[in-house]
């Protein structure tokens, strides 16, 4: 079935100038972050954008173990995105998202949200794992697995 059925809450971002874009999985602190998650969406968006975007944001709580009900959203993406802010190392979802991400074996990359402001890691993330400078070149080369 079309990927639409199985996630009714998803929206997809496609670019129609880029053959197969690489589906990504967005992490971040929904009760600080949101803003950050809106402007990767609009990035998806521009006609040379690399990336798909599914919008899984939970806007209710999920019923039962939320972190099974995420599983399968972030094993079906190609990479997974870590949106990180000021309180990302309190964001117990986020660090959660990433483990799974882990555990999927999913690639992911860290990325710094705010230009003026100290952005932190969640706390599931490793030592070796750098966040980066958000920009539109660096988000294309990350996307494009430089890492």
């Amino acid at each position: 079935p079309p990927r639409s059925t199985l996630f009714p809450y998803t929206t997809l971002f496609r670019s129609m100038a880029v053959k197969n874009p690489t589906r990504v999985f967005t992490a971040f602190d929904y009760d600080h972050d949101e803003g950050l998650k809106n402007l990767l969406v609009g990035q998806a968006k521009n006609e040379d954008s690399p990336f798909e975007m599914h919008d899984w944001s939970v806007k209710e709580p999920l019923k039962g173990d939320w972190k099974e009900k995420v599983r399968p959203r972030i094993r079906s993406v190609d990479q997974v995105v870590v949106l990180c802010g000021e309180h990302t190392h309190t964001a117990t979802g986020v660090a959660a998202e990433l483990s799974i991400a882990q555990e999927e074996k999913k690639p992911y990359f860290l990325l710094w949200g705010y230009s003026d402001k100290t952005c932190t890691k969640p706390t599931s993330a490793t030592t070796g794992d750098k966040i980066y400078k958000w920009t539109w070149d660096n988000l294309k080369t990350l996307i494009g697995g430089g890492r």
